[in-house]
């Protein structure tokens, strides 16, 4: 069976090889702010439109998001207790390597940059390249305007995680402004009558079957908190920061979207609402007129710039962990020497997410992210199940008396157990009910057993994985 590499907190071999190692920069107020600009997309400003066709009434509607909202946070309290057990670089990766076979966390790798996490940032930039058309006029797909900024963030993100961060916490600051905006125009403007609103037909679905679709756009704007966990290796005290940033995030980002979700119902109407593709403007229309509908088209755009800077600065480090490990490329695993941060593992990303972008369309690429992405939550929950079994076979605690203060998942395992569960009930769903799309998914993930066992062949062994302070 194979071993993992052994990962340490501290560079002491750094002096040693004179290899450059991450720097621990990112503090609390870091971590919060990528923890909340790694969910607020622009999804919450589009899906809303595609629950409200999935189900037929206002409280199914609006219940969708507390469901999502409630997952949502049970799965940061996963988190967060994970992040106390293992501080390491990678996060989410190492959680599932430790726990079950450095063949699972390489597959969740893989399929992170080949499905998932490049997926989600393609569908983010394609959003922007809509709004970015409506603003300016230009003659662009929203495809090939979705590529090109795909490209400019990969750029930026190269130059290091204390700029990547400062750029992140400012979009984040803005998309509050924004979402802030679109709530206050929304509680004072008029309502529009349910005879008036041109209603497109109704999918045959409704009642479960209608709300466990819904979960589907759901989950997707609720996810990306996760991702927080990539930077760790770069936080100055992860097992503190880290929690912190993922249950303050995630509780205001609930807030926000059952608002938003409110706001949405509250003007437009259930079947307003499923008519339109772009709620979050209409309501402004009727706000504030076309001046308040080009002023929300900026602020998405700006929220989507946010979360595709999020996304480009924290999952390449998932990826210089795997190649740490010897199973990817060994360039994947260096650090530029002067900004301290993996760019080939950045490039790598940003050139395949242009890619998806390029070829797929949103609503094909959510189902195509989304099968997978929520499997591996679910997995990664249960890893918190694992973890929990071998300290009681061990009859010995697993972390100091000062850690289990820090946090605890509230019910554990009943909540732990819900939270995998409901992710992989929303998985199984998407394969079912999009099975075109999210199969190519599942393809993706069935060659990377292949690819393992490529890279799990013997190799010159790779360095430990490394941070200073």
């Amino acid at each position: 069976m194979d071993t993992p590499t052994s990962v340490k907190a501290a560079g002491d071999g750094a002096v040693a090889t004179g290899e450059p190692t991450l720097a621990r920069k990112l503090g609390a107020f870091d971590a919060t702010m990528i923890v909340m600009g790694g969910i607020i997309g622009a999804g919450i400003f589009v899906n809303p439109s595609v629950v409200a066709r999935q189900v037929h009434t206002p409280a199914l509607a609006l219940g969708a998001w507390v469901i999502g909202g409630a997952i949502a946070l049970i799965g940061a309290f996963v988190y967060a207790e994970l992040a106390v057990l293992r501080p390491n670089v990678g996060g989410q990766y190492a959680y599932l390597r430790d726990a079950y076979h450095p063949m699972v966390a390489f597959l969740y790798g893989w399929s992170l940059l080949l499905v998932t996490q490049t997926g989600g940032m393609a569908g983010a930039a394609i959003i922007f390249g809509r709004y970015f058309r409506e603003l300016s006029g230009i003659g662009l797909s929203e495809q090939a305007v979705a590529a090109l900024a795909l490209g400019a963030l990969t750029v930026i993100n190269c130059l290091g995680v204390r700029a990547g961060s400062n750029v992140q916490s400012a979009l984040m600051l803005t998309k509050l402004a924004a979402i802030a905006a679109l709530i206050g125009v929304g509680l004072m403007a008029p309502t529009v009558p349910h005879s008036a609103a041109h209603v497109q037909p109704a999918t045959p679905s409704g009642g479960v079957v209608g709300l466990a679709t819904a979960m589907i756009p759901v989950l997707f704007a609720y996810g990306g908190w996760q991702t927080a966990s990539f930077v760790s290796g770069e936080m100055r005290n992860p097992r503190r920061d880290l929690p912190r940033g993922l249950l303050i995030g995630v509780i205001g980002v609930i807030i926000l979207y059952l608002t938003v979700s409110w706001v949405c119902q509250h003007v437009l109407g259930i079947d307003g609402l499923a008519a339109t593709n772009t709620p979050a403007s209409e309501v402004m229309r009727l706000g504030l007129g076309e001046r308040g509908a080009r002023l929300i088209a900026l602020g998405i755009a700006i929220s989507t710039v946010g979360f595709l800077s999020q996304s480009v600065l924290t999952a390449p480090r998932v990826y210089y962990a795997m190649a740490r490990d010897g199973v990817f490329f060994d360039v994947v695993g260096k650090l530029d020497p002067r900004s301290r941060v993996p760019v080939v593992a950045i490039v790598l990303q940003g050139v395949w997410a242009a890619v998806i972008a390029l070829t797929g369309k949103y609503d094909q690429i959510l189902n195509y992210v989304e099968s997978l992405d929520v499997f591996f939550f679910g997995l990664t929950g249960a890893a918190l199940l694992v973890f929990r079994a071998r300290a009681a076979r061990a009859a010995r605690a697993t972390r100091s008396d000062e850690e289990r203060d820090l946090v605890r998942v509230p019910w554990h395992p009943i909540t732990t157990c819900v939270f995998v569960l409901a992710c992989w009930a929303v998985s199984l769903t998407t394969i079912v009910r999009y099975p075109k799309n999210a199969g190519i998914g599942v393809g993706i993930l069935a060659l990377g057993v292949i690819a393992y066992q490529f890279w799990r062949k013997p190799r010159a062994a790779s360095s430990p994985l490394r941070s200073s302070e």
